[in-house]
C-alpha cells in the first residue's frame, strides 16, 4: 500500500473534519467569541493568563502529544495497517477531538474550573470527589512513570567506558540533557519578551533560533550525569514548574518545543511524499493476535492517536485557564487532536514500512522505530549521511523533550486536582491541604515513593484507566449541555463505547491476572497487585457512571 495514499487521504479527512464538523459543534455548543474567557475574568498571573492562540496552540499541543500518538500507533501494529488507521481516523474525528474541544469549553463556560468542578455542578459532589480521587491517581502514575523516563533518557555516565555502544548512548542522553536544560532558561527570556508585548513573529524568530543554538550545543556539550541525579533535579523542576507562573516557563517553553514537534511533523511528511514508501504491513492480521483481541485492545493500545483521557484533564486543567477568546477553543481544542493524529498516521507509516507483521522489538523502542524510519526516508531522497544523522538525533530530542513537558504538565494538573479536593473545610474555613505548594510538595512526593517503589508493577494498568478518563469527561459535558438546552446527544455512542472498552480490558486484566496467579507464572506484587487496584477503579466508574446517568436520562429543566 502507498504510504502516500494512506497520509495524504488521512489529512484530507482531517481537514474536512475540522472545516465541516468541527464549525458545527462550535454552532451547537453556543461558541461565543464576544464572551469574556476566564482567563480575563480570573486573571491572577499565575494559572490565569491569557495566551495569543499561536502561543497556547503550541502549550496546548506540546502537552497532549508527547510520545503518546507515537508509540501506541506502532503498538497497535499488530492487528494491520486497516484497523489502525481506520480507528485513528474515525477516534480522532468523532472522539478525541470532540472531547477535547467539549472540555476546554465546557471548563471555559464554568469560570476555567477543571473536569472534576464541572462533575460537581452538573453531577453530584459524590461523582466529583470520585473522578478527582481517581483522576490525581492516574496522574500521580503518569508523574512517576515519566519522571523516571525522563531520567533515564537523560542519564549518560559512560562516556569514558571501552564499550563504544555505551559510549555512544551516553552522549546521545547527554546530548538531550544539555538541550533540554538550555530550553529552560530559554523559554523564560522568550516568557519576558512576549509579556512585554514584543512583536510575535519577531520573539518567535529569536526564539526558534536560540533554540537550534541549544540543539546545536547539546550535540557538541552533552552532560554526563548519574540517572539518581536527574530524578532529583527533575522532580525540583517540576515543583517550580508546577508553582511559577504559567507566562514564565510553562506556556513559552511548549511554544517554543511545539516547533521540534512540527519539524518531525513536517520532515516525516516530505520524506513520505519525498519516497512514497511502501507500506508491507497486512492490511488485517487477525483479531486475536497473541493473546490480545481486538477489542478492546486496539482502541486501549493507540490512546493519544485516536482518543485520551488525559487531554481532557489538560484543556479543563491549563488551557482553558489561559485562552484569550472563545473562538481559539475550536484550533486549540479539535484543531490540536486533528494535528495528533495526522503524527499518529505517520508512525503507523513508519512501523509499516518498516515490518510486515507490526513486529518492531528487533529495530528498538517505537521512537526508535519512528526516527529510523523517517531518516531512512531522507535517505533514500539521496540525502548524505551527517543529515541523515542530523534528523534522526533531533526526532528523538524532540520525543525527549516531550516527555518533560507531559511530566509538568501532569504535575500541575495533579496539583490542581488536590487543591480542588481539599479547596475547604467542612466549616467553609481554608484548609491547608488546599495550599498551593502544600499540594504540589504531597503529590510531587506521592510520585517520587511510586517511582522508588515501581510504578512499573502497576503501569498495565495506565491505558485503560487513562481512556477510562473519557468516560466522565464525555458525562460531565453532555449533563451540562442538557442543563442549559444544548444538543449532547454527540456524546452518545462515544461514551458508551469507551466505558464498554476500558471496562472490558480492565476486567480482561483481572481475570487473566488470577490466572497467573493460580498456575503459579504471576506474583503478588505485580498481578496480584494490579487485580486489588482494578477493583476500586471499576467501582469509582460505576459510581460515576451511575451518578452521571441518572442526570442525563432523567428530567432536568432547563436553564439559561
Amino acid at each position: 500500500m502507498s504510504g502516500i495514499a494512506i497520509l495524504g487521504i488521512a489529512i484530507a479527512v482531517f481537514l474536512i473534519a475540522y472545516v465541516t464538523y468541527g464549525s458545527w459543534l462550535a454552532k451547537q455548543w453556543g461558541v461565543d467569541p464576544s464572551r469574556k474567557t476566564p482567563a480575563h475574568t480570573e486573571e491572577d498571573g499565575v494559572d490565569f493568563v491569557p495566551a495569543k492562540a499561536p502561543v497556547l496552540l503550541g502549550h496546548h499541543f506540546s502537552s497532549i502529544a508527547g510520545a503518546g500518538p507515537i508509540n501506541g500507533p506502532i503498538q497497535a501494529a499488530i492487528f494491520g495497517w486497516v484497523p489502525v488507521l481506520l480507528w485513528i481516523v474515525i477516534g480522532g474525528i468523532f472522539f478525541g477531538a470532540v472531547q477535547d474541544f467539549s472540555s476546554l469549553f465546557a471548563s471555559i463556560r464554568h469560570k476555567g474550573k477543571s473536569l472534576g468542578e464541572v462533575i460537581e455542578e452538573n453531577i453530584s459532589t459524590k461523582a466529583k470527589v470520585c473522578f478527582t480521587v481517581f483522576a490525581w491517581l492516574v496522574l500521580i502514575l503518569v508523574v512517576a512513570a515519566f519522571a523516571d523516563i525522563v531520567a533515564g533518557t537523560f542519564a549518560g555516565v559512560a562516556a569514558d567506558s571501552a564499550d563504544a555502544a555505551a559510549v555512544s548512548a551516553a552522549n546521545a542522553n547527554g546530548s538531550v540533557a544539555t538541550a533540554s536544560m538550555l530550553f529552560i532558561p530559554l523559554a523564560v527570556m522568550f516568557g519576558f519578551m512576549n509579556r512585554k508585548n514584543l512583536n510575535l513573529l519577531i520573539s518567535t524568530v529569536i526564539g526558534v533560533v536560540l533554540l537550534a543554538v541549544c540543539i546545536v550545543a547539546g550535540l557538541n556539550f552533552p552532560l554526563h550525569v548519574s540517572k539518581n541525579v536527574w530524578l532529583f533535579i527533575v522532580f525540583a523542576y517540576i515543583f517550580v514548574a508546577s508553582v511559577a507562573p504559567v507566562w514564565i516557563l510553562l506556556q513559552p517553553r511548549d511554544y517554543l518545543n511545539s516547533f521540534l514537534l512540527y519539524f518531525m511533523i513536517i520532515a516525516a511528511i516530505i520524506g513520505i511524499f519525498g519516497t512514497n514508501p511502501n507500506v508491507q504491513l497486512s492490511a488485517f492480521t487477525g483479531w486475536n493476535i497473541n493473546g490480545q483481541t481486538l477489542f478492546p485492545f486496539l482502541f486501549i493500545t493507540v490512546a493519544c492517536g485516536a482518543v485520551s483521557g488525559f487531554h481532557s484533564l489538560i484543556s479543563s486543567g491549563t488551557t482553558s485557564k489561559q485562552i484569550n477568546s472563545e473562538k481559539d477553543a475550536k484550533l486549540i481544542g479539535y484543531g490540536s487532536m486533528l494535528i495528533e493524529c495526522v503524527l499518529a498516521v505517520i508512525a503507523l507509516v513508519a512501523v509499516g514500512y518498516l515490518t510486515a507483521d507490526g513486529a518492531y522489538t528487533s529495530i528498538g523502542t517505537p521512537p526508535k522505530v519512528f526516527a529510523t524510519a523517517i531518516s531512512t526516508f531522507f535517505a533514500n531522497m539521496g540525502m548524505g549521511d551527517k543529515a541523515v544523522s542530523t534528523v534522526h538525533t533531533i526526532i528523538l530530542l524532540a520525543i525527549s523533550a516531550f516527555a518533560l513537558t507531559s511530566l509538568d504538565t501532569a504535575t500541575r494538573l495533579g496539583r490542581f486536582l488536590f487543591q480542588e479536593l481539599f479547596a475547604t473545610k467542612k466549616d467553609g474555613s481554608k484548609n491547608i491541604l488546599g495550599n498551593m505548594y502544600v499540594a504540589t510538595i504531597i503529590t510531587i512526593a506521592a510520585a517520587g515513593l511510586l517511582t522508588i517503589a515501581g510504578y512499573s508493577k502497576i503501569w498495565a494498568l495506565f491505558g485503560a484507566c487513562n481512556q477510562l478518563v473519557a468516560v466522565p469527561a464525555f458525562l460531565a459535558v453532555a449533563c451540562w449541555l442538557k442543563k442549559i438546552g444544548r444538543n449532547h446527544k454527540m456524546f452518545y455512542f462515544p461514551m458508551f463505547f469507551m466505558l464498554a472498552a476500558t471496562l472490558s480490558s480492565l476486567v480482561i486484566t483481572f481475570v487473566n491476572n488470577v490466572k497467573k496467579l493460580v498456575d503459579g507464572t504471576g506474583t503478588f506484587l505485580v498481578e496480584g497487585l494490579q487485580d486489588i487496584l482494578v477493583v476500586p477503579i471499576v467501582v469509582l466508574a460505576i459510581i460515576m457512571v451511575i451518578d452521571g446517568f441518572k442526570v442525563l436520562f432523567g428530567k432536568t429543566k432547563q436553564q439559561a
